[in-house]
């Protein structure tokens, strides 16, 4: 395998990482910046309040989301192992 093919699989992995994490990620970017909208209108700076929501955020899209994740991770495999079977890498 060429050049050109292992910075094919790298890019296919890389967009598969972010397509994989990115649901996830961007809820908890949601989830963070109205904590922080929230305890700046309150003045409330409870460190337990930052973090015990992004968690049960993270672990709910994840839960929500893990069919998705596995279908992307199950098409990059299929496509690296069928490079294999072909004799590319």
């Amino acid at each position: 395998m060429d050049a050109v093919g292992i910075y094919e699989i790298l890019k296919l992995t890389i967009i598969t990482i972010l397509w994989g994490t990115g649901p996830i990620l961007l809820g908890a970017l949601v989830v963070g910046l109205g904590i922080a909208f929230f305890q700046a209108l309150t003045q409330i700076q409870e460190i337990t309040l930052t973090f015990v929501p992004k968690i049960v955020a993270i672990f709910v899209l994840l839960i929500l989301t893990l069919p998705f994740m596995y279908e992307t991770l199950l098409q990059l495999s299929n496509r690296v192992f069928d490079l294999i079977v072909s004799g590319g890498v």
